[in-house]
């Protein structure tokens, strides 16, 4: 399949802030390709560099040696910069830190306005992005009366607005209660699955990228782990050393094996393992 996004060596520092402190490498030669219309989750524990790997995705932060490259254009490239984030929409941990009007259909509008987009472009591209998330009856609401998902769902709202190929959730529900979680990452997962979206999703919930396509473990700006979610969740022990955990199913039949029960090593998902066990009995 054809990449959107080529990350070719890429290393990346926090320079010092001035008080003798060094340099702190954050990615450490990293190379990697994303599919268009794949749905590749990133995974790792705070300062693993998955967030940084993200905002180096679209050109917010940019390569100290290396070069990633958008649909043929290098983030280092000024001149190129605005179409590689058109390109590349991201959505944030904090979605009102992504707010910026009172009204949630003028929060919608704001980001297209600004690309230049006709004004009945901008109307259809409001209705079919709050449509998209399930958010359209509160087009007239105030960003700030919504919940958390809400919020949240308002802000993948705007960057789809956008009409980015490919969209960069860094963290998107870490500050949402369970229910919030859900609902993002049904939203998620549809924008991949019916829109066509290639989506990166940066999460430290293992429960999130059971339905990735790809998963990426980082630790210490490097990649360890790559491959297919069941490849990725059999290696449980080593998970578990570098301080992340595993979907609850997988845990599970894992101490169904242990114990002496012939469980396939593929399943990952809560249904499968319960219809499996259905089926040894």
């Amino acid at each position: 399949m054809e990449s959107i996004i080529e990350i070719q060596d890429v290393t990346f520092e926090y320079k010092g802030n001035g008080d003798g402190s060094l340099p702190v490498t954050a990615l450490n030669h990293i190379s990697l390709n994303i599919e268009k219309g794949s749905f590749t989750a990133v995974i790792g524990i705070n300062g693993s560099g998955k967030s940084t790997l993200a905002k180096n995705m679209n050109g917010l932060m940019l390569p100290s040696s290396g070069k990633v490259i958008v649909n043929g254009m290098d983030t280092s490239d000024g001149k190129a910069i605005w179409d590689i984030r058109q390109t590349v929409g991201m959505v944030f941990q904090n979605p009102d830190n992504q707010m910026v009007s009172a009204v949630v259909e003028d929060d919608i509008a704001f980001g297209p306005e600004n690309l230049g987009v006709e004004p009945e472009e901008i109307k259809k591209r409001v209705e079919m992005s709050l449509k998209a998330v399930g958010m359209y009856d509160f087009r007239k609401k105030a960003p700030h009366m919504l919940s958390g998902g809400q919020k949240q769902r308002i802000a993948i709202a705007g960057v789809v607005a956008m009409l980015p190929e490919c969209i960069v959730f860094d963290e998107p529900t870490a500050m949402l209660d369970p229910q919030g979680r859900t609902e993002v990452l049904e939203i998620i997962e549809k924008l991949n699955k019916e829109s066509g979206k290639t989506v990166v999703l940066i999460t430290h919930f293992m429960d999130e990228v059971a339905g990735a396509d790809r998963v990426i473990v980082m630790d210490k700006g490097r990649i360890l782990m790559d491959g297919k979610p069941e490849e990725i969740f059999v290696r449980i022990d080593e998970l578990k050393t570098l301080g992340l955990d595993v979907p609850f199913a997988t845990e599970f039949a894992h101490r169904l094996r242990e114990k002496g029960i012939d469980i396939p090593e593929s399943i990952i998902f809560m249904d499968e393992l319960a219809d499996y066990i259905k089926s040894l009995c």
